[in-house]
C-alpha cells in the first residue's frame, strides 16, 4: 500500500513538531543563545538547510540542566553549555547514536522529505520509514517485513518508526551508513563524530562559526549519552575559559567531556 500523499499531512509538519504545546514563553534558538568567538561570525548556510534547522532549534532556558530519560538530573551537570528543547521519551532509548538519527529524520520531517528516512539496522538491514508508514513491520535486523500493523504515516507513526531504530540501531550501524572524512577534513554542519561499537559514542557537529579577517573556523557539538537524556551542546574542555567551541579542522585525538574520539571518526551522511 502506497504511503499517504505528502499533502494528507498538511498542518502537521512543521520545524519543531516535537513541541505539543505553545511554549509559554520567547524561546531562544541556539544561534541566539551561544555568540561566535569573539571576531567570529557564524558560517553561511541555505534556507531548509540541516545546518539553518540545527541552528533554529528551540533551547531550555539558560542554565538548565541535563535531566535523564526518567525524570532525574544527569549526575554530570558541568559537561554542557546548554540544552536543546527536544523531548528524550519515557525508555532508556535516545542515547548518543539515537539523537543524532532524531536530529538528522527530525529535519527530514520538517521538510517533507519523509521519503529520505531511512536508517541502518545493526543486523545490516535499511529500514525506511515509507515502508514502515504503511503498516509493514521488520524483524530485528531490518532484512525481512511483514504485515503486522495499521498504516500510518502521521508524526505520531514516525515517532513510532524512530522507536524502532532506536532499539534496533545504534553507532555500530551509524558508523557503517556514514562516509569516512580524511584526518585533516574540514568538518560542516550536519556531521557525525562517531566510534561504532558496544559501547560507542556519537557527537553532531551542529554549528560553525568563521574568523572574519583569517577564515579560521570553529564548530559546536551535541550529543546524548547513556543513560538516555536530553540532547545538550558540550562545552571544550581544553578550553581554559569553558567555551563550547572547537577548532576546525580537527587536531586528533579529539577530547571531549565524556569520550575522545580518534582520527577516522569524521564522518559525513552520505549525498
Amino acid at each position: 500500500m502506497a504511503a499517504p500523499a505528502l499533502s494528507a499531512l498538511a498542518g502537521e509538519i512543521s520545524a519543531h513538531p516535537w513541541q505539543t504545546t505553545q511554549p509559554t514563553r520567547i524561546q531562544q534558538t541556539l544561534a541566539d543563545r551561544i555568540a561566535p568567538p569573539p571576531g567570529y561570525i557564524r558560517t553561511s548556510s541555505p534556507p531548509g538547510s540541516f545546518a539553518s534547522w540545527l541552528r533554529a532549534l528551540p533551547m531550555k532556558p539558560a542554565g538548565a540542566p541535563v535531566m535523564l530519560y526518567n525524570g532525574a538530573l544527569k549526575p554530570r551537570q558541568d559537561a554542557h553549555a546548554a540544552v536543546i528543547d527536544i523531548d528524550v521519551g519515557k525508555r532508556d532509548l535516545q542515547q548518543c547514536a539515537d539523537a543524532v538519527m532524531r536530529l538528522r529524520a527530525e529535519w527530514l520531517w520538517s521538510i517533507g522529505a519523509r521519503n529520505r528516512i531511512a536508517f541502518n539496522y545493526t543486523g545490516g538491514g535499511r529500514v525506511s520509514f515509507s515502508q514502515f508508514a504503511t503498516g509493514a513491520r521488520p524483524s530485528e535486523d531490518g532484512k525481512v517485513w511483514r504485515k503486522r500493523g495499521r498504516p500510518d504515516a502521521s508524526y505520531n507513526g514516525f515517532r513510532n518508526y524512530m522507536t524502532n531504530v532506536f532499539i534496533y540501531a545504534g553507532t555500530y550501524s551509524l558508523s557503517r551508513e556514514l562516509v569516512r572524512l580524511p584526518a585533516r577534513a574540514m568538518p560542516r554542519i550536519g556531521d557525525v563524530i562517531i566510534k561504532g561499537g558496544f559501547p560507542g559514542h556519537a557527537v553532531l557537529v551542529i554549528d560553525m562559526a568563521e574568523d572574519r579577517q583569517t577564515g579560521k573556523k570553529r564548530f559546536l557539538l551535541a550529543q546524548s549519552y547513556m543513560p538516555a537524556q536530553e540532547i545538550h551542546i558540550i562545552k571544550n574542555p581544553r578550553a581554559a575559559d569553558g567555551s563550547a567551541w572547537y577548532d576546525a579542522p580537527i587536531n586528533w585525538p579529539l577530547q571531549t567531556p565524556e569520550w575522545t574520539f580518534n582520527e577516522g571518526s569524521l564522518k559525513r551522511w552520505p549525498e
